[in-house]
C-alpha cells in the first residue's frame, strides 16, 4: 500500500501530496497525521489517499502522530472545496480540522442525556424535525439562549451530536452558561480562553463519540464531529463569522458546504438573515409569535438648526426620566471616533455622494467610488456640519444632564451604558435604548451598509424586548429610509428582497462573485501579468495600499478564475510577494 500525504506546509505546490510507502508495522488510514521525510527534514503530514502501486524509489512514512484520524472522506471533500473556494493551500484547511496537540481516543463516552425535552415552541419543533432525520437548512429568528436549549434537546436525545458556533467568546460563554444547566458534561466548551490541552480533549471526545454538544467560536467550524445531527450558527451574518486573514473562511458558507456533503442539518440564527440566506431560499421560522425587538419611535432631526447637540431635547428627557426610575438605558453610537455624517448648514440635507449615494465626510473623495464631492446636491451650499458622535463624546454629553456616576461604558455596571456594536452582547436587558445617529450607520460606504445597519439596529432594539413602556428611540434625518421602515414594521423580508435586486444590478454577492487581491512587494508588471492570466474577468485597480497594490476581481461566476488565481498566487509568493486573498469580502 502507498499513502498519499499532504505535508503541513502552507504552499500550493504540495496540494497534490506526495507518495510514501507504509511500513508493515504501522497502521495508517485516511485522515491520519504522520511524520514524513521531506527535503532533508521530518515534517508533519496528512494522509489524503491510499492506493496500491510500485514502491521503487519512494521514501517511507517514519511515524504516526496520534491515535485517530483527523478527517474522513466526506470532511476531506468539504476541505478540498474550501481550499478551492477561498484560494488557499489545502494544508491550511487540513490543519484547521486537527487539534493543537496529538489526538487521542477517549475511553469513556458521554453520559446518557436525562434533561427534559420541551415541546410546543418553534425551536423545539425544529429540533424534533432534525431528530427525525430532516437535513433541510433552516433559519430561526431568535436571540435567546433558551431557544437554543429547546432546539438542541431533541437532537441530542436522539443520540446525535450538535455543533454550535458563536461569533464571540462572550456570546459563547453565555450559551455555555445556559446549556450547562440542562446538559452538563455532554457540553464541550472551546473558547479563546481554552488551553491547547483542553481543546485537544474536547476535539477527541467530539470526534470519537456521539451525543456531545460542542460550543465554540469560528475555530470549530471545520472540526470532525461524530454523529453530527445539526450545526447551529448564532448570528450567521455577523462580521466575526468571517476570517480577515487568508484563508478568509466564512462559517456560514463552509458549514453549508459541509451539510450538503456530510448530510446534517444546518440551522442559522439571528434577528436579520443575510441576503445570502434569502438568496438560498432557506425557510425562516420565528422563535416567537411577536417580533423580538421593541417598538421604535423616531426623533426627526432634519429641521434642527446648525450647531444642535447630537442628543435632542426629547431624547435627553427620555434618558433622564428612565434614570430617575432606576431603569437601565443603552445609548448606542456606531463608532468610537468623530462624527461620520455631515449635513448642509443651509438646507439641512444629509451630505451624500452624488454618484453612489454613500455618506460624504470631510474627505474630498468618496471612500466608496472615488468621485469628487461637490456642493450640496439639494441647494448648492458649501458649508456642512457634523452629525453624531463617538462613544467617549456621548458619555460626556449624557453626564451633563444625568448624574455622572450613573453613566459609563460597557462593563462598568452603570444605569446608562454608552457603547457601539461590539458592546451589544454585554449590555443585557434595558428599558430604553437610544440610537444617536442612525444615518451614519445606514449611509455607510460598504455595499452591505443597509443590510448591516438593519441588523445592528434590530440587535439594539432587541435589548429592550417588547412590552408596556419599553421602547427604542432612533434619531435620524431620514425616518422614511427603507431600513428604518423595516425596523418599524419588524418585517425584514421585503427590504432584503430589494437589496438582492440592487446587488444583482451591480453584480455584487450573492448575485455575483467578488475577490479582493492585495499584494505587497509585488513582482514587476504585476497588473499586466494579472490581467493577461485572467481573461474575461473584470479587474478593477490597482489601488495603492500600504506598501503594495490592491485589485478587485468581479464576475458572475469566478470558479475557473479561482483555479488560475492559485497559480498566480503561488508564483508571486515564490517570488517573495506578500499576498492576501479575500474571497466574498464583507468590507468593500
Amino acid at each position: 500500500m502507498i499513502a498519499r500525504v499532504v505535508p503541513d506546509i502552507p504552499s500550493f505546490a504540495v496540494d497534490g501530496g506526495f507518495r510514501y510507502t507504509i511500513p508493515p508495522d504501522l497502521a495508517v488510514e485516511l485522515g491520519t497525521m504522520v511524520r514524513i521525510p521531506l527535503g532533508g527534514r521530518k515534517v508533519r503530514g496528512f494522509v489524503v489517499g491510499l492506493e496500491r502501486g510500485p514502491d521503487e524509489g519512494l521514501k517511507s512514512i517514519r511515524a504516526r502522530s496520534g491515535d485517530r484520524p483527523v478527517f474522513n472522506e466526506r470532511l476531506l471533500q468539504s476541505l478540498r472545496w474550501a481550499s478551492h473556494h477561498y484560494v488557499a493551500p489545502l494544508s491550511t484547511l487540513l490543519r484547521r480540522a486537527a487539534p493543537p496537540n496529538l489526538p487521542r481516543i477517549p475511553k469513556r463516552p458521554p453520559r446518557t442525556l436525562v434533561t427534559p425535552v420541551n415541546s410546543g415552541t418553534a425551536a423545539a419543533d425544529l429540533g424534533f424535525r432534525i431528530a427525525a432525520g430532516s437535513t433541510r437548512n433552516a433559519y430561526l429568528q431568535a436571540a435567546n439562549p433558551d431557544d437554543l436549549a429547546d432546539l438542541v434537546a431533541p437532537v441530542v436525545a436522539s443520540g446525535s451530536s450538535v455543533l454550535i458556533v458563536a461569533p464571540t467568546a462572550f456570546e459563547a460563554e453565555q450559551i455555555l452558561d445556559r446549556l450547562n444547566r440542562d446538559f452538563g458534561e455532554v457540553v464541550l466548551a472551546v473558547t479563546p480562553g481554552t488551553t491547547d490541552r483542553e481543546v485537544t480533549t474536547a476535539w477527541s471526545k467530539a470526534a470519537s463519540h456521539t451525543g456531545f454538544i460542542v460550543v465554540g467560536t469560528p475555530r470549530v467550524s471545520l472540526w470532525p464531529i461524530a454523529g453530527l445531527g445539526a450545526a447551529i450558527i448564532v448570528g450567521e451574518a455577523r462580521r466575526a463569522m468571517k476570517d480577515r486573514q487568508t484563508p478568509t473562511i466564512h462559517v456560514r458558507d463552509v458549514l453549508r458546504a459541509r451539510s450538503g456533503v456530510e448530510r446534517f442539518a444546518l440551522v442559522l440564527t439571528g434577528l436579520v438573515p443575510s441576503t445570502e440566506t434569502i438568496a438560498a431560499g432557506i425557510e425562516i421560522t420565528a422563535a416567537a409569535p411577536r417580533r423580538p425587538w421593541s417598538l421604535v419611535e423616531f426623533v426627526d432631526r432634519s429641521e434642527d438648526p446648525p450647531g444642535t447637540s447630537p442628543l435632542s431635547q426629547r431624547t435627553k428627557t427620555a434618558i433622564a426620566t428612565a434614570v430617575n426610575r432606576g431603569e437601565h438605558v443603552f445609548v448606542f453610537t456606531h463608532r468610537r471616533g468623530y462624527a461620520p455624517v455631515f449635513r448642509c448648514v443651509r438646507c439641512r440635507a444629509l451630505r451624500v455622494c452624488a454618484t453612489c449615494g454613500a455618506r460624504a465626510g470631510r474627505a474630498l473623495e468618496c471612500r466608496r467610488c472615488g468621485a469628487i464631492h461637490g456642493p450640496c446636491a439639494s441647494c448648492g451650499g458649501d458649508h456642512f456640519e457634523p452629525l453624531g458622535a463617538g462613544v467617549e463624546r456621548v458619555v460626556e454629553l449624557v453626564r451633563r444632564f444625568v448624574d455622572a456616576e450613573k453613566v459609563g461604558v460597557s462593563g462598568e455596571g452603570r444605569l446608562v451604558t454608552v457603547g457601539s456594536v461590539r458592546d451589544i452582547p454585554a449590555v443585557g436587558r434595558c428599558s430604553l435604548a437610544v440610537v444617536v445617529d442612525a444615518d451614519g450607520l445606514i449611509l455607510g460606504t460598504d455595499y452591505r451598509a443597509g443590510e448591516d445597519a438593519l441588523r445592528s439596529l434590530a440587535r439594539v432594539a432587541a435589548l429592550v424586548g417588547s412590552g408596556k413602556g419599553l421602547r427604542t428611540i432612533v434619531q435620524t434625518s431620514n425616518p422614511q429610509h427603507p431600513v428604518l421602515e423595516a425596523l418599524t414594521r419588524g418585517e425584514v423580508g421585503s427590504f432584503l428582497a430589494s437589496e438582492l435586486e440592487q446587488r444583482a444590478t451591480f453584480g455584487f454577492p450573492p448575485a455575483g462573485d467578488l475577490i479582493v487581491l492585495e499584494c505587497r512587494t509585488c513582482p514587476d508588471a504585476a497588473d499586466e501579468k494579472l490581467r493577461r492570466r485572467l481573461p474575461g474577468v473584470t479587474v478593477l485597480g490597482p489601488a495603492p495600499i500600504d506598501g503594495g497594490l490592491r485589485w478587485l476581481l468581479q464576475g458572475h461566476d469566478l470558479t475557473r478564475t479561482r483555479a488560475e488565481l492559485r497559480i498566480v498566487a503561488g508564483e508571486w509568493r515564490d517570488a517573495g510577494a506578500g499576498l492576501r486573498i479575500d474571497v466574498d469580502p464583507v468590507d468593500l
